[in-house]
């Protein structure tokens, strides 16, 4: 892949996230002040300022907009909650575009609200010879002594297989997790230039030519030591 479309490819994952987000707030926000309860109320006849009425609307819908929020998370501590978020992210993950979206969103937004400190260190797990795997460290260990992975799929983080593996089979890759995690999820795409080495093929055209050129001259050679032999 060149360089600008490696480009382009980190800047969609950095910034469709965030624009998904902004999009989804904006959208609340306006069927919320639109609802007859918010639109009707008369704010200045409950003492609220005539020139404070757009902030005092603002105010309420946030409100709601929290205690929305506070309902959702609820429901999902319930096994009706917890099944519904496993369909969603079944139905979505069937689609080849939105589920890098909903996914680095999703991501996104764990690794705001629970930081950092529970994405364990990325290493390189080689599968087959000279197939190498980006995996992450669990933090737990067998009986036997064997470190246990956890190996995502892409762009669905959210299956993957758990290997036990000897630590001496790991290899480290020296990046943070969010690093390891993007390319995960941008499958790839998000790998930055120094990351991947990336050299461009030889024209094939121009290969022929020099190939075409090294055999005259050496026929031309070959029927000059004819000459002089005669």
């Amino acid at each position: 892949m060149s360089s600008w479309k490696r480009d382009i490819a980190s800047g969609l994952v950095v910034l469709l996230p965030l624009g998904i987000l902004l999009f989804v707030l904006n959208y609340l926000y306006e069927r919320i002040i639109s609802l007859p309860l918010i639109s009707t109320l008369d704010f200045v006849g409950l003492g609220v300022p005539e020139n404070l009425v757009p902030l005092a609307r603002i105010i309420v819908a946030l409100v709601l907009i929290i205690t929305l929020i506070l309902a959702v998370g609820y429901l999902m501590r319930t096994t009706a909650g917890r099944l519904f978020e496993s369909a969603l992210d079944t139905a979505i993950n069937q689609m080849p575009g939105l589920r890098v979206v909903y996914n680095a969103s999703k991501l996104a937004v764990e690794t705001a609200l629970s930081g950092t400190d529970d994405l364990q260190e990325p290493v390189r797990l080689e599968t087959w010879p000279g197939v190498r795997m980006t995996a992450f460290k669990t933090g737990k260990k067998t009986k036997d002594g064997r470190i246990v992975l956890f190996l995502p799929t892409a762009p669905n983080i959210t299956t993957g297989y758990v290997i036990e593996i000897d630590p001496d089979r790991v290899e480290e890759t020296g990046e943070s997790a969010e690093e390891a995690l993007t390319r995960v999820l941008s499958a790839g795409f998000a790998e930055s230039a120094h990351q991947i080495p990336v050299e461009e093929a030889e024209n094939p055209a121009r290969s022929d030519d020099t190939a075409t050129t090294v055999g005259t001259e050496s026929s031309d050679t070959s029927g000059e030591g004819a000459t002089t032999d005669s």
